[in-house]
């Protein structure tokens, strides 16, 4: 595909070298900063000053000048010119001898130094010694053989001679290689070395042998077939061949563009692709350079400039024509020709921009976004596609002059729904990719708005975290946006965001009680936890009513899931909770435990208050027709757990409620409470028959309460059992076995022995009175051992006491107390035994030293 890369400029019209002779025509022609030197074919050399001016409107033109003009006297045609600027030199092959010249009057140099029987020859650009003022070469001689030399401004020192198979007919030269075009292949020479490695095979006949340097240790040559075919100085090629045109005469290089001319045509190049970008029509061609990035072609008689086109221009014309794989190509290689590296990266910059626009208007959505990132667009160029997806205030301009011609997407859709959703996806994965990245800095309400505008369009499961974790959205552009896709939680989130939760609430509310169905939204439950963490009490207080009416168990977690570090204030006091929720049965049953069980307050009226709804539960229960004896279970459940737990509530007020409805389990409980236990071991044994529950009862009435609490209570229930005035003790007598044989039970023996029936049998009490001694026996043993124990510690404390005795403590008027240097005003101190005094207030510690800090025991 063509692009315009050059532009054919005269430089030199219709040159008259020395006359009008017809004969008179150019051989070669060298460039060197100001200076052209012209090699014609009657032996002469003419000097010119030549001056680039690039005008205002980009045209640009060249002012020469004849300095002067050199006849060779062989009257043989110039082969080949080259200056040598370092040297004040011009290097010049006429008949097959090289000579130097002086670069400003064309003199030969004094010595004469010249070399005869060359063929050709080249300068070597990647010189192996570094001295500025010296040039290296390669002359290929007219026998089968080459030969490198250092030139000074008056000498050429041969450094080194190589045999080559063949002739030499065209020579190249980096470093230690040379490139050679023998009579019939190219090979490379190591002239360190000597090793010579065949390339390919070439016909001079068929094909003009041509070696151009391309970069370090890498050559072009013409090949087989009309290519272009590049080596290494390794043997290889690290580049697809060339193809060029038949009949090629010349080449040149200006990076990344090669030059090929033939008798019709000067083809360009791009090394980058191989492909052919342009073709100038330049008919009679006899020369074709590249001089430090200069490129001169020259006819016969005249000489012209290939003026490079700017790279801006040249990727713009690609850009135009959508090659934008070719456009980023030229312009990653745009900074190779002498462009600073920040112009540089600006113009990438925007070329990738604008290649992004081109990928983004074909649909090529990965490419697109990939540039755009490497790009660091400006996410609002984007956005700005998508109608009303910027903030409705944000003063956004495109850039100018423009990166694109899209109006918008409706544009690139032409209507067509499936492409404009494919463009708004492109638009939600891209902004989700920047969010919170460096490209989206400073465009955080941009990027938020948009995504938040895209989300209620197709993706509202996102809407919540959106909103919710550091968002950039605003109400002015979003509200509107949220109510016309009905988006309602989301646009709650948003009021609570910006603070305004009296709009939230409103919007859940509406939520609920329209029942509309918004996946998103948790329900009744969301806007209780909010109420519950909502700091405005006055507010809160706004919408109590509406929940309670709505859900009475979850609507009261407002009050009971409260923050714990929250103030209290007047409108959250319990007392004032509690006679508001009276219209609320089972709210207020709710709070009351939130307020007995787990805050644990230690009110009498609230957990008389609760115990009190407790039975007018279970009474109502109680009342009603054909109620599961399940529910009525756990009402009472409930009740006795209440009524043992806590000892706040009025008992007898509870009581006397219970005997009404002979609640016999409960007046057991309330009983103890009063410290009635035989009453309430009486109703466990004798009204419910549950003697284990009696034998519970014993066990947890006596915790907490003083020693020997455990044992009344069990000989109260064993009185019981054993009671003679109950007409059915006989059925008792199985239960009371079985109290004394528990291993709970704890009793005085003694008392257990007078309390029972003298008709009961030994062997029906083995069990108990066998266990009886062995407890006895066991409490003898252990006292028997406590008693040795104390008489030894009590040895070991005397023994103590005496050593601390032997030691006299001699005190005078001089004596200070180690602490705090100060006399003794009484006979009290405090010796330790490292022999430290002090005053018996200066020693805080007995058991350490406050002096040395060191421990001589422990408290027991």
């Amino acid at each position: 595909m063509s692009i315009k890369a050059f532009e054919l400029v005269s430089a030199i019209e219709r040159l008259k070298l020395m006359s009008d002779k017809a004969k008179t025509q150019i051989e070669c022609l060298d460039v060197c900063g100001k200076n052209i030197y012209v090699g014609t074919n009657d032996c002469f050399v003419v000097h010119y000053s030549i001056e680039e001016k690039t005008h205002a409107n980009g045209r640009v033109t060249f002012v020469t000048e004849k300095q002067g003009h050199k006849f060779l006297l062989v009257k043989k045609p110039v082969v080949q010119l080259r200056a040598a600027s370092a040297l004040n030199r011009i290097m010049v092959l006429c008949d097959a001898t090289l000579t130097l010249l002086n670069m400003f009057d064309l003199e030969p140099i004094v010595t004469g130094a010249k070399i005869k029987g060359v063929a050709c020859f080249c300068i070597n650009e990647n010189p192996v010694r570094t001295n500025p003022f010296s040039v290296e070469i390669c002359v290929a001689l007219k026998r089968k053989m080459i030969q490198l030399y250092t030139v000074t401004e008056d000498r050429l020192m041969l450094l080194r001679d190589v045999t080559l198979p063949d002739q030499a007919l065209v020579v190249g030269v980096d470093g230690v290689f040379v490139c050679a075009a023998l009579t019939s292949q190219y090979s490379m020479v190591d002239t360190d070395s000597g090793l010579i490695t065949d390339l390919f095979p070439i016909d001079p006949d068929q094909v003009r042998p041509i070696i151009k340097r391309i970069s370090k240790e890498e050559f072009l040559l013409s090949g087989p077939n009309a290519l272009g075919i590049f080596a290494t100085s390794a043997g290889v090629s690290q580049r697809p061949p060339m193809q060029w045109s038949d009949g090629l005469s010349a080449v040149s290089f200006v990076h990344p563009y090669i030059l090929a001319m033939n008798d019709e045509f000067i083809t360009v190049h791009s090394i980058l692709d191989q492909q052919q970008k342009q073709a100038i029509p330049f008919q009679g061609g006899v020369f074709l350079g590249d001089f430090d990035g200069r490129i001169f072609v020259a006819s016969s008689r005249e000489i012209y400039a290939l003026v490079p086109i700017p790279f801006e221009k040249q990727i713009q014309a690609l850009l135009s024509d959508k090659r934008v794989t070719e456009a980023l190509d030229l312009a990653r290689n745009a900074n190779k020709t002498g462009m600073t590296r920040d112009k540089f990266l600006k113009m990438f910059k925007r070329i990738q921009q604008q290649a992004a626009f081109i990928q983004f208007s074909q649909q090529n959505f990965e490419e697109a976004s990939q540039l755009f990132k490497e790009s660091s667009i400006d996410v609002r160029e984007i956005i700005s596609l998508y109608p009303h997806y910027l903030p409705t205030n944000v003063n956004f301009t495109r850039s100018v002059p423009p990166l694109h011609e899209i109006a918008d997407i409706n544009q690139l859709s032409r209507s067509d729904d499936k492409v404009k959703a494919a463009y708004k996806i492109f638009l939600q994965t891209f902004l989700e990719d920047i969010r919170g990245v460096n490209q989206a800095y400073g465009y955080k309400r941009e990027v938020d708005v948009a995504l938040l505008k895209l989300y209620a369009e197709s993706a509202p499961e996102k809407l919540s975290e959106l909103i919710s974790v550091d968002t950039g959205c605003d109400l002015n552009d979003c509200v509107d946006w949220l109510e016309t896709y009905q988006r309602l939680h989301a646009l709650g989130l948003l009021y609570q965001i910006h603070g305004e939760n009296d709009n939230a609430l409103s919007v859940w509310t509406r939520l609920v009680d329209s029942k509309k169905d918004d996946p998103s939204f948790p329900g009744l439950e969301f806007v209780v936890d909010f109420l519950a963490r909502l700091a405005d009490h006055e507010l809160l207080w706004k919408y109590v009513d509406w929940v309670l009416d709505k859900d009475e168990e979850l609507g009261v977690r407002i009050f009971t899931d409260r923050p714990i570090n929250e103030a209290l204030t007047e409108r959250l006091r319990p007392e004032t909770v509690v006679d508001y929720l009276h219209r609320f049965p089972r709210a207020v049953i709710v709070y009351l435990e939130y307020l007995v069980f787990q805050r644990r307050l230690e009110k009498e009226k609230y957990h008389t208050h609760l115990a009190v709804l407790y039975m007018e539960s279970v009474m109502k229960l109680m009342e009603t027709n054909n109620v599961r004896q399940e529910e009525l279970d756990i009402a009472r459940s409930k009740l006795r757990h209440m009524l043992q737990m806590s000892n706040l509530y009025r008992v007898q007020l509870i009581l006397g409620k219970a005997k009404e409805k002979s609640m016999h389990a409960e007046c057991a409980i309330l009983y103890g409470k009063l410290e009635e236990h035989e009453k309430a071991l009486r109703i466990l044994v004798h009204k419910l028959k549950d003697y284990g529950a009696a034998e519970n009862y014993c066990v947890v009435n006596s915790q907490g309460k003083e020693a020997g609490s455990c044992k009344r209570l069990f000989h109260i229930l064993l009185s019981v059992y054993l009671d003679p005035s109950y007409e059915r003790r006989d059925t008792l007598v199985a239960p009371a076995m079985a109290l004394l044989n528990s291993s709970v039970a704890e009793f005085d023996t003694v008392k257990v022995l007078q309390l029972l029936p003298d008709s009961w049998s030994v062997g029906l009490l083995s069990q108990f009175l066998a266990r009886a001694v062995r407890a006895s026996m066991h409490n003898s043993r252990m006292t028997r051992i406590q008693r040795m124990m104390a008489r030894g510690e009590n040895l070991f404390v005397k023994q103590t006491f005496i050593e601390l005795q032997q030691d006299a403590t001699m005190m005078s008027d001089d004596r200070l107390c180690a602490v705090c240097s100060r006399a003794f005003n009484n006979p009290s101190f405090v010796r330790y035994p490292n022999g430290v005094i002090t005053h018996v207030h200066c020693a805080k510690n007995k058991y350490i030293c406050p002096v040395s800090g060191k421990l001589f025991g422990s408290r027991r």
